[in-house]
């Protein structure tokens, strides 16, 4: 910690004027980024970074590119935090960006406990604003998804973890068999859920982590957060453990989004599904391997089975 306070305060100096640093706590959460929450001249802030280059490796694009990314979805009107400044090699905290906190809850557990009333059509409407955003505000590093390239690379991942889990297997072939017409791309937030909102008591307050965005089918997002993982035990509420996908739905159409297509949106609850499985299956082997022995790699791994149980009661009609 003491190794952030000179270089944070010379540079909030140079972005925000002089003041002095108070109050700098490292906040929970992140297996590779650092989020660090600071006062400067009596305002709130969060720090983003990660401590040097080898963190951003397999990452699909800088920090400033996420930070040139945040910045248009709040110019756009999105509930997306304030970025005040972007990191330089010379500040010397390697690559990040700084933005206005916002104080509201983001727990699962808390919000799910006693979720504000208007929730289910605020993440409706705050979809459809994101999906809104035109194609000129978003930064040239934001790359285009091809479904069929993705769902290749998840089988080759799939075999090369050894390719002998049945129902993975049998979520791959379905995949496969009911791959969707290409969609016109939007932005796609890439990990809309529980877990990355904040939520006080007026509804949303803030869309979190950015760093999966890219353009594809709008019904990606839709799906995300429907996933059996991120409703965290709330089964007989379909839509983020909130609510119902009426409500969802109807919400996310009445802000501007496209007519929901439900076997686009079954086809992306199948396809994520099978894509957690996998990082789930990655993460065990990964513990498995010794390559990382923490904590949460062996938790997460052992999680893969609740996946393919998903993953059958998904695939169970037919």
């Amino acid at each position: 910690m003491t190794d952030l306070v000179q270089p944070l305060s010379a540079f909030m100096t140079r972005i925000a004027g002089p003041g002095e640093l108070s109050g700098l706590s490292r906040l929970s959460g992140g297996a590779n980024m650092e989020s660090w929450a600071f006062d400067w001249a009596g305002r709130a802030y969060v720090l983003r970074r990660a401590p040097s280059a080898e963190y951003m490796e397999g990452r699909p694009y800088s920090h400033a590119v996420e930070a040139a990314l945040v910045r248009a979805a709040h110019a756009g009107g999105v509930k997306a935090p304030e970025v005040v400044g972007v990191l330089a090699d010379a500040d010397g905290m390697g690559t990040g960006y700084v933005m206005r906190r916002v104080v509201a809850e983001v727990s699962p557990a808390k919000i799910l406990a006693d979720p504000p009333p208007s929730l289910v059509a605020d993440l409706g409407r705050e979809l459809a604003l994101i999906h809104a955003l035109p194609r000129t505000a978003i930064p040239d590093g934001i790359k285009v998804m091809d479904t069929a390239e993705a769902l290749a690379e998840l089988k080759a991942r799939f075999l090369a973890y050894g390719g002998d889990r049945p129902v993975i297997a049998l979520a791959v072939r379905w995949c496969e068999a009911h791959l969707p017409a290409p969609a016109d791309p939007v932005l796609v937030h890439g990990d809309y859920r529980m877990g990355n909102v904040m939520v006080d008591a007026d509804g949303l307050a803030a869309v979190l982590d950015w760093e999966l965005a890219h353009l594809g089918d709008p019904h990606e997002d839709l799906a995300f957060g429907c996933m059996t993982v991120w409703r965290f035990g709330r089964l007989d509420r379909p839509a983020f453990g909130v609510g119902s996908l009426k409500d969802y739905f109807a919400a996310y159409e009445a802000a501007g989004g496209r007519q929901v297509d439900r076997e686009r949106f079954r086809f992306w609850l199948v396809y994520r599904t099978l894509w957690w499985a996998l990082g789930c299956l990655q993460m065990g082997q990964a513990w498995r391997s010794g390559a990382d022995t923490t904590v949460e790699r062996v938790v997460v791994g052992r999680r893969t089975a609740e996946q393919e149980l998903d993953l059958l009661l998904l695939l169970g009609d037919e």
